[in-house]
This record gives structure tokens, C-alpha cells and sequence, in this order.
């Protein structure tokens, strides 16, 4: 970045051992066959392995790299990485560089620390990274200098799958396999592979260092436990897409630059609603290549924030009282030869391939709706959805007034006629007329049609994006496998086509909901279609090991039954986890930093009082009494609270039962009581200084970047 000039065509990718890059430094056979398993999922031969890791170590070599590292998702939810040098030694102490083409395939990290549901014992430790070739290898570069960081997945000795990446590419497989079906019956004999493809909005929220590193709740838990609502919030709606504060501007060309170098096709960045909340959006990838960019996107915020003496916050809810932070899912169907599946066609026959593809995903989400949301819940989550501009914790979808008036019809048996193109007259001579959208957007809606995509925007902002994608490709799917059959075995094709679309529609339009998702009325109604709201991560969770959900992820080879039965083992086990830090640190902060000040404050005021009343006895000191007053009753109750939540959280820990129930005990006791000590704790914070409160207010935090 010369003169602070970015040439973008020379810096995106320039990190990446991309295409270009392999084109140029591989053998033709060699390339031609590597491409053969990225484009077409054909087995990678392993006799160019030693080839193409021999190339991949010269390029990292040549752009100053000293080590490269087999990249991985364990089921921590972050990445993993074990660095080795392209070091060997060889007689008389030379040393030369090398890398095998089985030290590019497979790698052996430790696998007794990472979490694995049962899978694995402690003192079983051998654990396998392989090599995901659909994903290029790129370098990553930190204050350590350059690593080569080589995308694989992560299984156990035993087989099973330890990782988030795995299942994500077995889903893909599901789909693609089940989607070549219904196309070959529509006729598309050149298609080789459908694509799962994803572009993850990104929301986070940027605070000064300082301050953050002023809040244990912040450091330890990634939400403030404590904070007292400041004058101002987001009720002005200001924030949303305003002009980019000189700070923040700085960090987001830094981090586009950073971004672009590793490949990473970010496009989109603005401020979103809440003060100090931002967004940043990337172009559609594969689902597998998305998930992996959003890993790196996630990690590279941080590592670019502390650069700018700022902090990123990417859990869910780190302040209470406005907009919380989410990861919109958009998810697509897409041929290798870059036919969108959820586009609408010009003819009829393309329209019938539409209508099939968008009917098998309506009977996908309404048939596995408990699965989708289990597949966005956390305990950050908890906070967020039903929250500030999140969606409900009801999965619902929105198709928009035209194509739902469509399916209506179909149910109907009514014809579908074709609408003209509508246009936006603005009402200004000097503005063109704009060409209408087919459907709105719906911002309330958790599951939206928006155009040739399903925007899911449950996602955790701090999760990995693997699991939607897991059960969005999986359960699509499944519903794709059983409308093949029925076509496959069909007299009059067209007429069955007819007949399935009514069907689906018929019988799961209650999914289907156009409306305002953030309303009571909503609530009231998906309960009476019979749509669950589930509120909480370990009641969403129980959906993994349901019968349901072992025989579709069984069926297609994405999970074993021991796969998910340890997914939802860690999955309560992390829940537990994350409530015992945050009530042990809110207990941290009230006994080492809220009573102490306020202690000190009581005191003064009392001494203060004592000392007027000497010097004018006469003299009315009512609101220094009742200011007296209060404090000592808040910091009473806040005391008592907290006696009460340790002793919850005591018993919480001594119960040795199952693991569900443990769970259940930190949701109904521990969390709940955390709820009442924080009421104690803020109203303590409006009665104090601001410049004695032993941490950074909400004012400082959201607004002082």
C-alpha cells in the first residue's frame, strides 16, 4: 500500500496460492488434476501431491514465509493452528527446506484438548488434519511474520469427524448429489456439481482498547454484565449508514487491505444501527470457502482493531439496550456452469425447475425448522433474538406478495399470470424511474426470499457459519431426494410437477409469513400455526439428537448418530461453560469494583453530613440523606443478590446428574439470578460519579471511538 494508494487489482490475492498462481507454477497434468477435484469433487490423486506441496512451498518461501500450518475448525467454534518450518536438517549441520506431499495431506495435531463430545478420552490424543483442496492454501500475516496457512479438516483416529468443516462438506455433497437429480429430469445434462454458496454479512461492534481493557466483563465474557442505559441510544436512528467516523474509517481501509491480500472478496461496509456497530459483507462463495473466510474475517478484525488501539466485539449482545449483533446467512443453489437455481426463469419450463427448487426449500425449512434454530443458538444468542431489530426466535419465512401470491394460486389451481414489469416513479424529472423489485425486503423475517436467495439472519455473530449451512444444504436435500423419486417415477411429468409444488404448498404455507416479525400479534399467531418459539440455546439444542434429525443427517452421510450425540454433548457443555464464567466474573466485579466504591461513597456522604450539621445545625440536608438512603439500600440488595447467585451457583456445580439438566439449572437459576444482580449493580452506577464508577459507563464505550 504505496503512499496509502491501494491498486486492487494487484492486491487481491496476492496472498493466496490461487488459481493464477497454481496455472503458472504447476505442471499442466498436475494442474488439470488438481482442478479436476476442486471443480468436480473427483478423488485428488496423491502422486501430485508431492508436486503441487513442493510449488505451494517455494511461492510461501519466496513472499518471506518460515512456517506453514495445517488451518482448522475444531468444534471450539474458532480456528486451530499447529505451525511447523519448512526446516530439515541434513549432515555436517546444513539445513535445507522442505515439504512433502504428505505433510500437505495430512498432519497430526493433538486431539485430547479439544472438545469432542466423548468422542475422544483425554489420554487419546491422536487426532488427523486432511487437506480440503476445494479451499486455496493462503498466508497469513501477523506481527510473527508470514504463515502458510493450509485449509484441512479435522477427524479422529477413530474417524469420526471433529470438526465444523467436515459435515459442511459432506452437506455439500448431499445437495449437489440430490440437485443434479431434479435437473437431469429437467433436462440440464452438462451440469456436474450444484454449489452451496454463501455471502456472511458480518456485524461487530468497535470500542477504544483502553476502555475495553477497563471491563473484566468485556475481557472475560465479551458483554458488559453491568451498565446503566446512557442518555442516548440508537432512538435517533443517526448511526445507520452514516459517514464513517476518521477512526473507524482508518481501521476498515486497514482491514479491506489485510482482507483482500488473503483473497477474501470483501465488498460491503457501513455503520449499522447501534452506536459503535459496523458491518462488513463479502461476495458469494461455496459454502465451504465462505465458512473459511468468515473464520479468517473474524479473526483479522481483532488482530486489525488492537493495531488501531481498538477493540472488537463480536458477541452477540455486548451492550443491553440496543441493537444486538447477528451474521446474515445468505444461501444459494448454484451449478458449476453458474445457472442460479433460485432464479427465476423465462419460460415455463424454467419457471416449473424455479418453483420446484424454492417449494423444496419452503417444505426444508418448515420440516426442520427446530434444526435451523438449533443451528443459530448460543448463549449470546439468548440475549439477541426477540431483542433490539433481531428476529424471533420463531423460524418463519418471507417470500414477498408476488411470488406468494404465485403459490396461492398454484394451491388454488389457478393460473399464474405473468406480471409486467413495474417501476418506481420518484417523483423527480432529473431521477430515472427504477425497475420494482419482485419482493420487498423484510428485515423482521428470520428466513427471507430476496430475490435469488434465503437470507438467514439468525446466525450468531461469533459463530462459525458451518452449522446453518450444514442444515440448510442437508434438509434441502433430503426434500430434493423425495421430490426426485416422485418425478423419477412419473407417468405425466409436467402434471406431478404441479402436483408436488401444490402439495408443499398446501401443506406447509404456515411457514410462510410476509409480516412484521418483531410484533406480539406474531407471537400469538405462530402458535397458532403451530410454529415453536423456542427462547433459549438448551432447549434449541435437543433438536440435534432428535429421531428426526439422526435419520436425515445419517441418510445423507453428514453426521453419524455418535457425530451429533457428541455435538450436542459439547453444545450443552459450552453452555454451562459460558453462564459459570460470566456469574463468576460478575461476582469478580461486584465484590472487588462496585462495593468498595460505593462503600467509599456512603461513607463520604455520611462523614459529609456529620460535618454540615456541626458547622450549621439548622441547615436542611434531606437530599444527602436520602441520597444516603438509597445507596445503602441498593448496595444491600445488590449484596444480598449476590450472596444468593454464588450459593446458586455452588449448588449449580455440586449437581452430578445428566448434563441436560446441569444445563437447565445455570439457565433457570444461575442466569436468572445474574438478571437481578445487575438491576442492583445499575441502579448503583446512576447514583455514583461517573469518575468514581469503578468501570467505563455505556456512554464512554458506545460513543467516545
Amino acid at each position: 500500500m504505496a503512499n496509502g494508494k491501494i491498486d486492487l487489482k494487484q492486491v487481491f490475492g496476492e496472498n493466496v496460492f490461487n488459481d493464477e498462481v497454481m496455472r503458472e507454477r504447476l505442471p499442466k497434468n498436475v494442474y488439470k488434476a488438481l482442478r479436476r477435484t476442486m471443480d468436480e469433487g473427483v478423488p485428488l490423486d496423491p502422486s501430485v501431491a508431492d508436486v503441487v506441496a513442493n510449488a505451494m512451498k517455494d511461492w510461501a518461501i519466496e513472499k518471506g514465509a518460515t512456517h506453514y500450518t495445517h488451518w482448522f475448525q475444531p468444534m471450539t467454534g474458532i480456528t486451530a493452528e499447529k505451525h511447523e518450518s519448512f526446516l530439515n536438517t541434513i549432515s555436517e549441520g546444513r539445513a535445507i527446506t522442505e515439504f512433502s506431499g504428505k505433510s500437505l495431506i495430512k498432519g497430526e495435531p493433538d486431539a485430547s484438548s479439544f472438545p469432542s463430545g466423548g468422542i475422544r478420552a483425554t489420554f487419546e490424543a491422536r487426532g488427523y488434519t486432511v487437506w480440503d483442496a476445494t479451499s486455496y492454501a493462503f498466508l497469513k500475516e501477523d506481527e510473527g511474520g508470514l504463515t502458510l496457512c493450509i485449509p484441512t479438516a479435522f477427524c479422529a483416529y477413530t474417524g469420526e469427524a471433529l470438526d465444523k468443516k467436515t459435515p459442511l462438506l459432506r452437506s455439500m455433497e448431499a445437495v449437489s448429489k440430490q440437485a443434479l437429480r431434479i435437473l437431469r429430469l429437467f433436462g440440464n445434462t452438462t451440469a456436474k456439481r450444484v454449489f452451496a454458496t454463501v455471502g456472511a454479512e458480518q456485524e461487530y461492534f468497535l470500542i477504544d482498547k483502553d476502555l475495553y481493557l477497563k471491563r473484566k466483563d468485556l475481557v472475560f465474557t465479551g458483554r458488559t454484565l453491568f451498565g446503566a442505559k446512557p442518555p442516548k441510544g440508537q432512538e435517533l436512528e443517526d448511526h445507520y449508514f452514516g459517514s464513517l467516523k476518521d477512526r473507524v474509517a482508518n481501521f476498515m481501509k486497514d482491514l479491506d487491505y489485510e482482507l483482500w491480500k488473503m483473497g477474501i472478496p470483501v465488498k460491503t461496509k457501513h455503520n449499522e444501527v447501534a452506536p459503535a456497530q459496523h458491518e462488513i459483507a463479502p461476495i458469494f462463495e461455496n459454502a465451504n470457502i465462505a465458512t473459511d473466510h468468515n473464520q479468517v474475517i473474524m479473526d483479522t478484525l481483532k488482530r486489525v482493531a488492537n493495531r488501531h488501539n481498538l477493540a472488537c466485539l463480536l458477541h452477540e449482545k455486548p451492550f443491553a439496550g440496543v441493537n444486538g449483533s447477528g451474521k446474515h446467512n445468505n444461501w444459494s443453489l448454484s451449478t458449476n456452469e453458474g445457472q442460479n437455481l433460485f432464479e427465476p426463469g423465462k419460460t415455463p419450463h424454467e419457471n416449473a425447475q424455479f418453483l420446484i427448487f424454492l417449494s423444496a426449500v419452503i417444505k426444508a425449512v418448515d420440516e426442520y425448522a427446530e434444526l435451523l434454530r438449533a443451528s443459530a443458538a448460543n448463549t449470546g444468542n439468548d440475549h439477541r433474538l426477540g431483542a433490539n431489530e433481531a428476529p424471533p426466535a420463531i423460524i418463519s419465512m418471507f417470500l414477498g406478495e408476488q411470488l406468494t401470491e404465485i403459490l396461492e394460486n398454484i394451491e388454488k389451481g389457478n393460473g399464474t399470470e405473468k406480471r409486467e414489469r413495474e417501476y418506481l416513479r420518484i417523483g423527480v424529472n432529473t431521477l430515472p424511474p427504477l425497475p420494482k423489485d419482485a419482493t420487498d425486503r423484510n428485515r423482521t423475517s428470520p428466513f427471507a426470499f430476496t430475490g435469488n436467495k434465503f437470507e438467514f439472519r439468525m446466525v450468531p455473530s461469533s459463530a462459525s457459519i458451518a452449522n446453518p449451512n450444514v442444515v440448510l444444504n442437508t434438509a434441502v436435500a433430503e426434500v430434493l431426494s423425495e421430490i426426485a423419486d416422485r418425478l423419477e417415477g412419473a407417468k405425466d411429468f409436467d402434471s406431478e410437477v404441479n402436483a408436488i409444488v401444490k402439495e408443499i404448498v398446501k401443506n406447509h404455507k404456515r411457514i410462510i409469513f410476509n409480516g412484521d416479525g418483531y410484533s406480539e400479534d406474531w407471537i400469538i399467531e405462530a402458535e397458532r400455526r403451530g410454529l415453536k418459539n423456542i427462547k433459549n440455546t438448551v432447549d434449541a439444542i435437543t433438536a440435534w439428537i432428535s429421531e428426526k434429525s439422526i435419520n436425515l443427517f445419517t441418510k445423507h452421510g453428514v453426521f453419524t448418530e455418535v457425530e451429533l450425540r457428541a455435538r450436542y454433548e459439547i453444545k450443552l457443555e459450552e453452555y454451562i461453560k459460558h453462564i459459570n464464567i460470566e456469574a463468576r466474573t460478575m461476582i469478580d466485579m461486584v465484590k472487588k469494583q462496585i462495593i468498595p466504591v460505593v462503600l467509599g461513597e456512603v461513607t463520604n456522604i455520611a462523614n459529609s453530613i456529620n460535618v454540615v450539621k456541626m458547622a450549621m445545625p439548622d441547615l436542611d440536608l434531606t437530599t444527602q440523606a436520602e441520597l444516603l438512603k438509597e445507596l445503602q439500600l441498593n448496595l444491600n440488595l445488590l449484596k444480598k443478590e449476590t450472596l444468593e447467585l454464588e450459593a446458586v451457583l455452588e449448588e449449580a456445580h455440586s449437581f452430578n446428574g445428566d448434563i441436560f439438566e446441569k444445563a437447565c439449572i445455570f439457565r433457570d437459576r444461575v442466569a436468572e439470578k445474574m438478571k437481578n444482580v445487575r438491576v442492583y449493580g445499575d441502579k448503583l452506577e446512576t447514583l455514583i460519579d461517573e469518575n468514581k464508577w469503578p468501570f467505563p459507563s455505556y456512554e464512554k464505550l458506545l460513543f467516545y471511538v
